[in-house]
């Protein structure tokens, strides 16, 4: 069990845990992006189903139908909420897939890694979650594109599957795009612990809760209700990359297991064995992924420290004209991410939002993946906090304060409430200037 979770010794201790039967009923994984707690969560769900006993229960190859089903994501006893970033894992697969895979059997590493990719966006689909939401009857026709496309990879001769698969790529990203909410909703999660309370199909359940930070408060609370009462026979999973983000009351009632960032040969070997892409140049998984999203980390980086620049710049213009001396951490951000923006063709800052705003919403493809805009604001505070990574005076940490609850409350607007990325933006740039001149 576990084969297919790479370079993590705390793999040994969840194994441990099941072996000795003290596997607690509620459980979190914590680490960085792309450590391999997804995997691993999805496979403690075939371990917990598996109908084998004894040494080789749970292997990967394991012919019980329990883990023939867990292995292609469609076991009845698996239900999954929360984001991960699906829009790259698929582009991925399905490069590595027309790459290695035309004419292999369906039981190779690499088809299943496709299929697994898709599995995983429609995993969050499932009926179970959506019963009686309108919105889900619009997307319907998005997923049973989907699951007939999965069908028919089987049959498609080589002329056709390239096609086939481009247009399942572009399903899935539609599917993410419109279906996908930033924070997990309350009415999920209710009838996610209702699913739980129900009798297994077979050993056990796991309701896995990917990025659970991410959460609204009535969600929360919900959560943690389950929590202190969970169903038996029900596993209860949260991942997050962002630990002290839960609620204390809710990490007390889960055991912690810590995925630790692998070394370069491990991310390395990682890649070239699941994605069998021999010329990688990859640092890390998370850097492999985002080489194909449609918008890069570098570009967001770069979209990132103009938006602050040009804040910086406005905030130094409007200054200017009070007659105020210039704060020093608007002098030091506009250093810091002035020249970086220039570097990527993005010109010098401008003091006018709407010019700044449509020129990042141009090189983001108008953030149409919505996970793109959550990344763009972790950039953005990322770069705050370069530029003024030597200073710790009380106006400094006021100043990283103003931009973080800032752009928080930005992330939860648009995430909760839908809102389109340049409402959004104009907000926050607003916002953080006159912010800036308050302080």
């Amino acid at each position: 069990m576990f084969e297919n979770v790479l370079g993590q010794s705390v793999t040994g201790r969840l194994i441990k845990d099941i072996e000795t039967g003290i596997l607690a009923p509620s459980i979190l994984f914590s680490g960085p992006p792309a450590s391999g707690k997804g995997t691993a969560a999805l496979e403690l769900g075939r371990v917990i189903s598996c109908e084998i006993s004894g040494d080789k229960r749970a292997a990967w190859n394991c012919p019980c139908p329990a883990c023939a089903r867990h292995r292609f994501l469609i076991h009845p006893d698996l239900l999954c909420l929360g984001r991960r970033p699906f829009s790259a894992e698929i582009t991925a697969s399905a490069k590595a897939f027309l790459r290695e895979s035309i004419g292999v059997e369906l039981s190779s590493s690499i088809r299943i890694l496709f299929i697994r990719s898709i599995r995983k966006l429609l995993a969050r689909f499932n009926p179970v979650l959506w019963e009686d939401e309108p919105k889900g009857k619009a997307l319907f026709p998005l997923v049973s594109s989907l699951e007939e496309d999965l069908d028919e990879l089987d049959s498609a001769g080589t002329e056709a599957l390239p096609k086939l698969i481009e247009g399942m790529v572009k399903t899935a990203y539609k599917l993410e795009s419109d279906g996908m909410s930033e924070y997990i909703p309350i009415g999920q999660l209710r009838r996610a612990a209702y699913w739980g309370r129900l009798a297994p199909s077979g050993r056990g359940k796991l309701l896995l809760i990917e990025n659970a930070d991410r959460m609204q408060e009535d969600a929360r609370n919900s959560l943690l209700k389950l929590l202190e009462e969970p169903p038996g026979r029900l596993y209860i999973l949260l991942a997050t990359t962002r630990h002290a983000s839960l609620l204390p009351t809710m990490l007390s009632r889960l055991r912690p297991y810590h995925f630790n960032s692998r070394d370069a040969a491990v991310e390395d070997e990682v890649i070239k064995r699941v994605f069998k892409d021999k010329n990688a140049e990859s640092n890390s998984v998370s850097d492999y992924l985002d080489f194909f999203l449609p918008v890069s980390g570098a570009t967001l980086e770069a979209l990132a420290a103009f938006f602050a620049a040009s804040i910086a710049f406005k905030a130094s213009l409007d200054f200017k004209r009070q007659g105020r001396t210039l704060p020093p951490e608007v002098v030091l951000l506009g250093k810091y991410c002035a020249p970086k923006a220039e570097e990527e063709g993005l010109g010098r800052p401008r003091d006018d939002p709407g010019a700044v705003i449509k020129i990042i919403l141009e090189r983001a493809e108008k953030f149409e993946i919505r996970s793109l805009f959550s990344r763009f604001l972790s950039c953005l505070l990322e770069q705050v906090s370069l530029s003024l990574r030597n200073e710790t005076d009380a106006p400094s940490l006021l100043f990283i304060s103003l931009w973080r609850e800032s752009v928080n409350h930005c992330d939860i607007s648009q995430g909760m409430y839908n809102l389109r990325p340049n409402q959004v933006l104009e907000k926050l740039f607003i916002d953080l200037n006159k912010g800036m001149m308050e302080l």
